[in-house]
């Protein structure tokens, strides 16, 4: 298993992951419609959107790669609060992956010790424990979007 940075041209494996990664993680923990409006979307548009977070000067994305392909992702980057602090913006692994300590990696070769903070879907638990283990604690805000309730998780 390699974990190295995302390229540009990642992005069409990368585009039917999240989807995939997405369904495997959250089917009942939001509403279906949610993951079934993710899988009806143009994937080209998908695709589009991932060069773009590729690109993007702000931040950046590792992948996992094993010699079947891409099995996980990070993304980080400049904060969507503004702060201008350090926000982990997606950290997802194949189900087949769970408990390999790959997603562990992921987050290692992502931020290392350093402070940052990311948003976790309310009654996730798995990703919940996985954060507080690397020292995430709950912040008190909180947003309600179309996928549930939003938790912040800060580490200092």
């Amino acid at each position: 298993m390699t974990i190295r940075p995302a390229e540009v041209s990642d992005a069409e494996a990368l585009a039917p992951l999240h989807v995939q990664v997405w369904d495997e993680a959250y089917t009942g923990l939001m509403p279906q419609r949610v993951l079934d409006d993710r899988q009806a979307r143009p994937m080209q548009e998908k695709v589009e959107r991932w060069r773009e977070r590729i690109a993007w000067p702000h931040g950046a994305t590792w992948v996992a790669d094993d010699d079947g392909g891409l099995v996980g992702f990070v993304s980080i980057g400049r904060g969507r609060d503004g702060s201008g602090d350090l926000e982990v913006m997606a950290l997802y692994v194949r189900r087949a992956h769970y408990g390999t300590g790959l997603g562990h990696r992921l987050l290692d070769t992502a931020i290392g010790d350093r402070p940052a903070y990311l948003w976790v879907l309310d009654g996730n638990a798995r990703a919940i424990g996985f954060y507080e283990r690397h020292g995430f604690a709950f912040d008190g805000q909180v947003e309600e979007e179309p996928e549930g309730l939003h938790r912040r998780m800060v580490r200092g």
